[in-house]
């Protein structure tokens, strides 16, 4: 999961800054996906719908700040309240764009880069001159 999530992140980046023609027809379908997918209905952030089995996610879990942490459970847990009970947030309090941030990317490219760099250092071969 975290492997394709990660591919679909780089392409959109690289879309939006080398192919601005290709961006400006992607972008309008953007946000009408994200209001189909409805996760903003429930008070969820886009990263809240990363699958935490990875193991690369549970170490970016781990790394975030206590009060993102606790905020990401809540999050979690009365949008599984919801969908248990049918319903959805009053519109008043659904998640607007600008409070969809990215909070768990940073720190899934930290831990995948640390292990990109561990494995190298791992299969280092040492040359003796």
């Amino acid at each position: 999961m975290t492997g394709s999530y990660l591919r679909t992140y780089f392409l959109a980046k690289y879309i939006t800054s080398n192919a601005p023609a290709l961006a400006k027809l992607v972008t309008p379908l953007q946000g009408f996906m994200i209001e189909t997918n409805g996760y903003r209905k429930m008070g969820l952030r886009y990263d809240d719908l990363i699958a935490e089995e990875n193991p690369i996610v549970q170490k970016a879990i781990n790394r975030l700040p206590l009060k993102e942490y606790y905020d990401r459970n809540f999050r979690i847990r009365r949008a599984h309240q919801l969908s248990l009970m049918h319903q959805l947030l009053p519109k008043d309090e659904y998640l607007s764009a600008e409070e969809d941030v990215r909070y768990l990317t940073p720190y899934i490219l930290e831990v995948e880069a640390e292990m990109k760099e561990r494995e190298y250092f791992d299969n280092m071969t040492v040359v003796k001159k």
